[in-house]
């Protein structure tokens, strides 16, 4: 029995033991977190508990649409240009269309199949020589008549032939004429009328003695004569033989730059040259130094010769310009001078052939 006792007291004092340790623990506990807390009481800073980090919500922005809202104004979206200098940029596909206003006026043309028209206008032969006959022909539709006008160099209308819409009108050409015959068919009138001009060629029936030829033709056939030509230190001097004519021919930038002489040089009587002169010096001799010694105007414009004058068998043969005649002729070393009407121009052109 005292062995009971006494391991039950054994048993008392262990439990006792155990209670008193853990209430000591709770205490030692409790006095820890008091201690943090006053810690944090001293330090003035309150104590902060971490959280977690907001959760970022997209905010959605709707994108313009092609189809805008009802009563909204679009904005447009401003484009921002570089400024690079120098030239500006040319587009791709060329230059950009400006637009018209729109009340800028369109010219719009309808057809209309019954308005005044030429079908044809033409002639038979389509050259044709001087003196011969041609044939015009035409036919127009719309209308109940035409008219065919003769032109002039100028344009001018100088014969008409009242004529029915379809037909042919036979004509004699002049063998004065030269270069080209016009002829117009006018129909209809006002904002319906309409025209056409033919050009016929004048062939020519004589040959010229030189190539290539002149656009106009000769009035007759070469003359061969004898020709006496000079060349001078501002021109020429030349004798024509058959014609017994003097040509003094000027370079010299004045006017006027040719003048035709006939010629009075008799040698029983006038002295070949000018005695008085210097031997050395070239001058012109004969019917050329006549002229020259007796027109003091002549002998300062042409001065002294560059060579002696020199006499071929050349040719002479003239044209009608106008009315007026141009003269052409066999000039020394293989030339053929030409002299234009109204002693304004003269040249040298082609060679004989």
């Amino acid at each position: 029995m005292t062995q009971d006792y006494q391991h039950t007291k054994n048993l008392s004092l262990e439990t006792h033991r155990f209670r008193l340790q853990g209430r000591r623990h709770f205490i030692s506990c409790l006095i820890f977190i008091c201690i943090v807390l006053l810690s944090a009481c001293e330090a003035g800073t309150d104590f902060v508990i971490p959280t977690d980090p907001p959760t970022i919500t997209p905010t959605f922005t709707p994108s313009p649409s092609n189809t805008p809202a009802r009563n909204v104004t679009p904005t447009r979206v401003p484009t921002q240009v570089a400024q690079l200098g120098g030239a500006s940029p040319t587009p791709l596909f060329g230059a950009t269309r400006t637009s018209l206003p729109p009340d800028f006026p369109t010219a719009t043309r309808q057809f209309n199949p019954n308005a005044p028209r030429i079908e044809f206008f033409t002639s038979d032969p389509l050259a044709v020589q001087p003196g011969s006959s041609v044939t015009l022909f035409w036919s127009a539709r719309g209308v109940d008549n035409a008219v065919i006008y003769r032109l002039d160099e100028d344009g001018s209308r100088t014969q008409a032939y009242n004529v029915a819409p379809d037909g042919n009108l036979p004509l004699s050409t002049r063998s004065s004429d030269r270069g080209d015959l016009r002829f117009l068919l006018t129909i209809g009138e006002g904002i319906n009328y309409t025209e056409q001009e033919i050009l016929i060629p004048l062939q020519c029936p004589i040959d010229w003695f030189f190539s290539p030829p002149p656009e106009d033709c000769a009035d007759n056939a070469p003359l061969e004569t004898a020709i006496v030509d000079m060349t001078m230190q501002r021109g020429r001097m030349v004798y024509i033989q058959d014609s017994d004519v003097v040509y003094a021919l000027f370079n010299d930038g004045q006017q006027p730059s040719w003048i035709r002489y006939e010629n009075r040089y008799d040698p029983e009587i006038h002295p070949s040259r000018d005695e008085s002169a210097p031997p050395d010096m070239l001058q012109p001799l004969d019917q050329l130094g006549f002229i020259w010694r007796s027109d003091n105007d002549v002998r300062t414009r042409l001065g002294l010769g560059l060579q002696e004058a020199i006499t071929i068998d050349g040719f002479v043969q003239t044209s009608t310009l106008r009315g007026e005649e141009v003269v052409y002729i066999s000039g020394a070393n293989g030339v053929v001078l030409q002299i234009l009407p109204g002693s304004e121009i003269w040249q040298v052109i082609g060679a004989p052939r």
